[in-house]
C-alpha cells in the first residue's frame, strides 16, 4: 500500500506591540542565515497549533503565552522540497521578559514597525504579516 503524503507543519508567531512586531535574525542554521524571521519552529508531534506555539515561545523568547492569549490569523500552503504548511500565530499579551534563548540559532531579537519591516526579511515570512495585515487568512506561497 502506497505512503499517504505527509506535510512538514510550523507555527510562527506574531508577536505585536504598539505597532511593532518581534522578528529576530537567523544565524549558524544553514537556512536563511543573516535574515530576520520571526520566533517559530516545527510541530513535535502529539501537540495542537497552539501548544506548538507556546512551547517555541518559551524555548526562543523565554515567554509564557496563554493558549487564549494566541489565534491563528493565516496560514500559507509554501511549495518547497517538500511542502509545508506554516500556521501564524498572533499574541499581544504575554508573561516574562523577552530574552534571546537561543544565540547560537538567532543573533538578534528586536522590535520594527510592522510597516517598515527590513529589507532581508524572508519573503514567506513578509508574504503571512501582508496577509495578516490585509486579514487574508490562507495563501499559497511559491507555486
Amino acid at each position: 500500500m502506497k505512503e499517504r503524503y505527509k506535510f512538514i507543519c510550523a507555527v510562527y508567531l506574531l508577536l505585536i506591540k504598539e505597532n511593532k512586531i518581534l522578528l529576530l535574525k537567523r544565524a549558524n542554521t544553514g537556512y536563511e542565515d543573516g535574515n530576520y524571521s520571526l520566533v517559530a519552529g516545527h510541530m513535535d508531534g502529539n501537540e495542537t497549533i497552539k501548544q506548538a506555539m507556546i512551547r517555541e515561545a518559551k524555548e526562543e523568547a523565554g515567554i509564557t503565552i496563554a493558549e487564549e492569549d494566541i489565534e491563528i490569523v493565516t496560514f500559507l500552503h509554501r511549495k518547497t522540497a517538500p511542502e509545508r504548511l506554516d500556521f501564524f500565530l498572533k499574541c499581544d499579551k504575554w508573561n516574562g521578559e523577552i530574552i534571546n534563548k537561543e544565540p547560537y540559532k538567532c543573533s538578534e531579537l528586536n522590535w520594527y514597525d510592522i510597516n517598515n519591516l527590513p529589507s532581508n526579511i524572508i519573503p514567506c515570512v513578509k508574504k503571512a504579516i501582508e496577509n495578516y495585515q490585509n486579514n487574508i487568512m490562507f495563501d499559497n506561497f511559491g507555486w
